[in-house]
């Protein structure tokens, strides 16, 4: 499988500051393996083994200080188990993992002063106690002074849109409203890493992009400050991710920038036009022109469109000049550029496209 490595900012209008960084790596892993065995059943003739499953196979991955760097897999996959390893929440079969450049098996209380973590749906915290009392409590836990606890309690529930709310209990709060509390919770000890675990799982539309801005704006205030998330929802990565990496049955099969990634996996360069006129006979033409890999039709409002797949970009013009000798007459023209998912898919096989679509309706 291939590998693609980051060469820029692949027009996406990221941030790409990190790229000239000669700092130790805000995250990195060195042949990361993470082994379990499952526990054995009972039949009729006995007991039975439990089986040895990989859930992490040789992982190597840097991400840099100041980088938005996105995870994607189907469930299963490993990210789960990559993130509580990095987090201190599991401890690796073998090779070796490093926050900022600390060992997460050896150096675990530094390496928990600079991370925070939050999850898609996770119940933290206590419901009796309010909001405000909440986060001041989680402050406490990373030894925040109180009154750098409170402005700063302050200024997050402001910028999530929870003022109101601070007072609230948290057993009251709606699903979304307590997923913008755990980022205030995450966010409330200044963490230099923040791990985002499929966080706008379950959300609807207003609170994941609300999620989602905040955590651009956080980012932007402080350089050195680096996010890895997971997720499902390919959109959310093609928006937010400076790169992304493809991890498949616990081995890393792909990395880059998003537009690296779905141009380098695109078959054929693919092209919609729309015809004023059109004959049954100009697809049967344009079938006959060397590089065009596939033509179909589809009428829509007395116009007919008309979708090519090009062997090469630069086929377009010879494709056109046939259509036009036919006598079809071209109104619009645009290219048709992959999509993170397609790219996705191909990486990982069919099996991840039921997965795939599920996850593009949780929005």
């Amino acid at each position: 499988m291939s590998w693609y490595h980051h060469t820029g900012r692949g027009g996406q209008g990221k941030r790409d500051k990190f790229l000239e960084s000669n700092d130790t790596p805000a995250v990195r892993t060195i042949d990361l393996r993470r082994e379990y065995k499952t526990r054995g059943g009972s039949s009729l003739r006995g007991q039975k083994a439990g089986k040895n499953v990989v859930a992490l196979d040789g992982v190597t991955l840097d991400i840099a200080r100041g980088e938005l760097f996105g995870l994607l897999g189907r469930n299963g996959a490993g990210k789960t188990t990559l993130i509580k390893i990095l987090t201190t929440l599991l401890a690796p079969t073998s090779g070796r993992a490093f926050i900022d450049g600390m060992d997460v098996t050896r150096e675990v209380t530094p390496v928990r002063q600079r991370i925070a973590m939050v999850s898609g749906g996770e119940q933290s915290g206590y419901g009796i106690l309010t909001v405000r009392e909440q986060l001041w409590m989680f402050a406490q836990f990373y030894g925040v002074a109180s009154r750098v606890a409170h402005q700063r309690i302050d200024v997050l529930l402001a910028a999530v849109g929870m003022s109101d709310q601070a007072n609230q209990k948290v057993y009251a709060l709606s699903t979304g409203m307590r997923q913008r509390m755990n980022l205030c919770r995450a966010l409330v000890s200044d963490p230099e890493i923040l791990f985002f675990d499929e966080p706008t799982v379950g959300l609807d539309v207003e609170a994941s992009r609300l999620v989602r801005d905040y955590v651009r704006r956080w980012m932007s205030e402080n350089p050195r400050r680096t996010v890895l998330l997971t997720t499902h929802y390919m959109f959310e990565a093609d928006e937010l991710c400076d790169r992304v990496a493809v991890i498949n049955h616990g081995q890393l099969v792909a990395q880059g920038t998003t537009n690296e990634l779905k141009r380098s996996l695109q078959e054929h360069v693919r092209f919609q036009l729309e015809l004023a006129e059109w004959a049954p006979a100009f697809v049967e033409q344009l079938r006959l022109e060397d590089g065009v890999m596939n033509a179909e039709t589809q009428q829509r409002d007395g116009r007919t469109e008309l979708r090519l797949a090009l062997l090469r970009e630069e086929m377009i013009v010879p494709t056109i000049a046939t259509l036009n000798n036919a006598g079809g007459r071209v109104l619009t023209l645009k290219r048709i550029e992959p999509t993170l998912e397609e790219a996705f898919i191909r990486l990982v096989g069919d099996e991840a496209e039921a997965a795939s679509e599920e996850a593009s309706h949780g929005e």
